[in-house]
Order: C-alpha cells, then sequence, then structure tokens
C-alpha cells in the first residue's frame, strides 16, 4: 500500500544489464513529498541507475517503482512521456539548444506540451526569476558560464512545476563555488515551492554542508539512510 505522502516508493527493485552487470540489488526506499535527498556512492556504485529508473530511461530487471502514483515499471513506452511532463530532470551536462536563447530554451518545455503563448510567458520569467536569470532572457547558451547554463537547466526543469526533480550529477561540470549556488537555488525551490529534490553526486562540501536526508549506495544495494546526513567516506 502506497500512502499519499510518499512521492516515491521502490520496493525489491533490481536492475541487471543486458552485458551482466548488475547495477541495483532488492532495492526499497520510499521518500515523501516535499522531502530533499542526496544519493550518493561511489562511481559505478548505481545511483545514476536509479535516478534513471525513476523518469523509466531504465526499466528494473524486477520489482516495483511508483512515482507520483504512476506505476513506473508497467508504464508503455507510448506513455512514458505523460511521466516525464511530471517531471524535472537536470543533467550534468545541461543539455541546451545551443541556437535559442534562455527564454526560448526555458520555453521549450511549455511549447512542447501546447501550453498558450500568456501560461508560456508568465511561467518562463517566472521560472527564470527563481533562478536568478531574469536579465539574461536573450542571451543565447554560449554567452553563459557553465553555472549559468545550470541555471537555465534548472529553470527549464521547473517551469512546468513539476513535484519531482531528479538531478543527475548537476554541479559535475562546476567549480566548487558554483556548484554551491547551483544547490542553494534547488534548496530555494524546495523550500519555497516544495517540491521534492533528488539529487545524486559524489561532491562531498555540499552533502555536508545542506544536511539533507543521505542515502548512501554501494554496489547496487542501499547501505545507509541517514535523515540529516553527511558524506559517509566510510560507507562508501
Amino acid at each position: 500500500m502506497i500512502l499519499l505522502s510518499e512521492l516515491i516508493t521502490l520496493t525489491n527493485v533490481n536492475k541487471k544489464y543486458k552485458n551482466g552487470v548488475n547495477a541495483i540489488y532488492d532495492l526499497d526506499l520510499k521518500i515523501k513529498k516535499g522531502e530533499f535527498v542526496f544519493v550518493i556512492g561511489g562511481s559505478g556504485s548505481g545511483k545514476s541507475t536509479l535516478i534513471k529508473m525513476l523518469y523509466r530511461e531504465e526499466k528494473p530487471t524486477k520489482g516495483e517503482i511508483f512515482v507520483g502514483g504512476i506505476n513506473v515499471v508497467k508504464l508503455r513506452n507510448s506513455r512514458v512521456y505523460k511521466l516525464r511532463r511530471k517531471l524535472g530532470i537536470v543533467f550534468q551536462d545541461y543539455r541546451l539548444l545551443p541556437k535559442l536563447t534562455v527564454y526560448e530554451n526555458v520555453a521549450f518545455a511549455l511549447e512542447a506540451i501546447g501550453a498558450k503563448s500568456s501560461e508560456i510567458r508568465i511561467k518562463t520569467l517566472r521560472a527564470l526569476e527563481l533562478v536568478g536569470l531574469k536579465g539574461k532572457t536573450r542571451n543565447y547558451p554560449d554567452e553563459l558560464s557553465g553555472g549559468e547554463q545550470q541555471r537555465v537547466a534548472i529553470a527549464r526543469a521547473i517551469v512546468n512545476d513539476p513535484k519531482l526533480i531528479l538531478c543527475d550529477e548537476p554541479t559535475g561540470n562546476l567549480d566548487p563555488k558554483m556548484s554551491l549556488e547551483i544547490v542553494k537555488v534547488l534548496d530555494d525551490i524546495n523550500k519555497t515551492t516544495g517540491t521534492t529534490v533528488v539529487m545524486a553526486t559524489h561532491d562531498k562540501e555540499i552533502v555536508n554542508k545542506f544536511k539533507k536526508r543521505v542515502i548512501v549506495i554501494k554496489e547496487g544495494r542501499l547501505v545507509k539512510d541517514y535523515e540529516e546526513g553527511k558524506y559517509d567516506n566510510e560507507a562508501i
């Protein structure tokens, strides 16, 4: 049974790739609405696989995954877009469209779902204001710093008011100062809008500074779950 307060539920989830690599073993996990959760682990631990299964980039070999009441495992490929419309996804490499302005990159997410032009303008400007880029609407990605590009990616992720933001190493290409600023943006969004944030990271300084719930994945297994944790070197 899934309680209403639970946004994400994984039950007995296993993931084995076609090349024989076991990425996830017997994973049980629950994440409530409004939580901010760090997923940490060494290279190849399975944390990125976990994130990918939540937005159905990958399917588990066994087990159940529910995201916002949707049975992700049984979701038909032709319906995956409906799940992703309810999510915001932030990647390490930004994935901005180079020939579109900052405004157009964010607005594109709304245009793709057929939103009205008036709604697109209001929501796009609001999202850019939330990430501190309202003055950069006419700039192109190559005119921005790496941190600014990631802010655009976050604005694009939140523009449709998702209940969940999934972040896969979003600070991996940034320097420490900019990394902290990016996570501060995500933290502010979490606090002001109640949006749930799940972030895979290996950045010790960030995890230790923000003191959120920390899930530790090691060799595909959940080995630690701290309510207000820190980067656990021993567990990894």
